[in-house]
């Protein structure tokens, strides 16, 4: 019983702490409203697990032999998580592009779980810390499905958190001043994952 509530514990914590999955999602759930975004969240919900099953079951192992790959796809993560960033500052500006404030997809938000730095990390994380040799499969699968459904959870607190500020922010500037916040925050909450990587290039 420690165990299931220790992995529910994490898959919590991991979830609904401040992250490129929670800023993203709460700058669409005010911008576009809940039904709009519901693509957007089911993308985060269904991605994410289906990738921690597939790093479990067979690209960890990838990963361990050529670490250089990962360290490449995490590269390619931060600069899209940037570019990203852009597009969330620019959502509210009059000035934008109509392309700039158009919400993200379902198979975008899926894909971009695969270029999410924080997502591999708390993937591998829960992977490492959550299973063993002897009941291998039977982990992957208890994380897999945790995370499956703590990510319904945690993900519609922020959707929800993101839309109710529409009451509050209205519409103008005060939501393009948000939306640059949450751009800002975004890079911010990878600015670990950047060190690290500086740190492996020394």
């Amino acid at each position: 019983m420690e165990y299931y509530l220790s992995i529910i514990l994490f898959t919590f914590v991991s979830g609904i702490t401040p992250g490129p999955n929670n800023m993203m999602l709460m700058a669409s759930g005010l911008n576009h409203g809940i039904r709009k975004s519901l693509p957007h969240y089911f993308g985060i919900c269904i991605g994410f697990p289906i990738m921690v099953a597939v790093v479990g079951f067979g690209m960890g192992t990838f990963f361990s032999r050529y670490p250089s790959v990962y360290f490449y796809i995490k590269v390619l993560g931060i600069a899209y998580l940037l570019y990203l960033s852009w597009k969330i500052g620019n959502a509210g500006n009059p000035n934008a592009t109509k392309n700039v404030r158009e919400p993200l997809s379902f198979m975008q938000a899926a894909i971009f779980q695969w270029l999410n730095p924080k997502a591999w990390v708390i993937a591998v994380g829960a992977l490492a810390a959550f299973t063993n040799r002897e009941s291998f499969n039977t982990g992957v699968l208890t994380v897999v499905f945790i995370y499956f459904f703590m990510g319904f959870i945690c993900m519609a607190l922020w959707l929800k958190l993101g839309q109710s500020l529409q009451h509050v922010l209205k519409k103008g500037r005060r939501i393009h001043y948000f939306n640059i916040a949450m751009a800002v925050l975004l890079v911010v909450s990878i600015l670990p994952m950047v060190y690290a990587d500086i740190s492996y290039l020394i």
